[in-house]
């Protein structure tokens, strides 16, 4: 796990797997040294050794690597490859989740900087369109500051679908991202799902089936069955590893893009580890091994 030549060199076969046209993604008459592609491996290389810091990345960087490619180059281009960094996950995880039936849908806290320091904060404000805002984690019961991560992700574990919202955006908004993602299906969500309009929408339009908990409160109420309550704690465990392992939740990113890019990484890297699990036979949610 400390060796970052023998990690990389997995990732990058991978990666390579996916059969692209090109190691390198953009037009260029003056071709780089090092190809997108392995820019993209080293990043997720150093997301799998929790190596946060490009300055620390850079120190351990093996030689041959390092001679190709400048500390603020690499991190320009890893904010440029956004787009094919996305594409490379939704590859990996179609891999598994073409035949899937059942999704579960969920949300969690980003935190930006601490709430005494939002008044001043100028961190991931320089889009109008994506400025941080003040929210509620009712799980958590705690008030933050930032973007909230909502995801959706198959029984199995693996990621399906992702966006990131201002944290004052409720949950329920995200349902209107899924009808043009999913369909034929059925969604197990949480109380903060529940929406008789809502429901019949998804079921009408997609025939997708929202199963959400009704409140104790509510007029024929009914429990949801064990087996309900036991998937969805899927995507809750999901959350805890990124929170632990690849630490999402502390942020060094300035600009929105930069924060985007790092909270993709880590999810792409999540989704890398299953696959390479799955390819050699092991549980594909045992995220705490040697890949190589």
């Amino acid at each position: 796990m400390h060796n970052f030549t023998a990690n990389y060199e997995k990732i990058l076969e991978v990666l390579k797997k996916l059969e692209f046209k090109s190691e390198n993604f953009f037009t260029q008459i003056r071709k780089p040294k090092l190809t997108d592609l392995k820019v993209i491996a080293i990043n997720l290389t150093s997301e799998y050794m929790s190596i946060d810091s490009e300055y620390q990345l850079f120190r351990i960087l093996p030689i041959e690597i390092k001679s190709l490619i400048d500390r603020s180059v690499y991190n320009r281009r890893k904010r440029k490859l956004f787009i094919y960094l996305e594409d490379i996950r939704k590859r990996l995880s179609d891999k598994f989740n073409d035949t899937e039936q059942y999704f579960i849908v969920d949300s969690m806290p980003l935190e930006v900087c601490k709430l005494s320091r939002s008044s001043r904060s100028k961190i991931c404000k320089e889009t109008d369109y994506a400025h941080p805002n003040r929210g509620y984690c009712a799980s958590q019961k705690m008030h933050y500051y930032g973007y909230k991560l909502h995801a959706v992700c198959s029984v199995k574990g693996i990621f399906q679908s992702l966006d990131i919202s201002p944290a004052s955006v409720h949950d329920i908004h995200y349902l209107k991202d899924i009808k043009q993602q999913l369909k034929d299906c059925t969604i197990l969500a949480d109380k903060g799902y529940l929406s008789v309009d809502y429901q019949l929408d998804l079921f009408r339009t997609h025939n997708i089936k929202l199963e959400v908990p009704m409140r104790n409160n509510q007029k024929n109420y009914k429990e949801q069955p064990y087996i309900i309550r036991k998937s969805r704690k899927r995507i809750e465990t999901l959350f805890s590893q990124l929170c632990d392992q690849f630490m999402i939740r502390r942020n060094y990113a300035k600009s929105f893009l930069g924060f985007k890019t790092r909270i993709l990484s880590k999810i792409t890297t999540l989704t890398i580890i299953q696959t390479i699990n799955k390819s050699e036979n092991r549980k594909i949610n045992n995220l705490k091994i040697n890949i190589a």
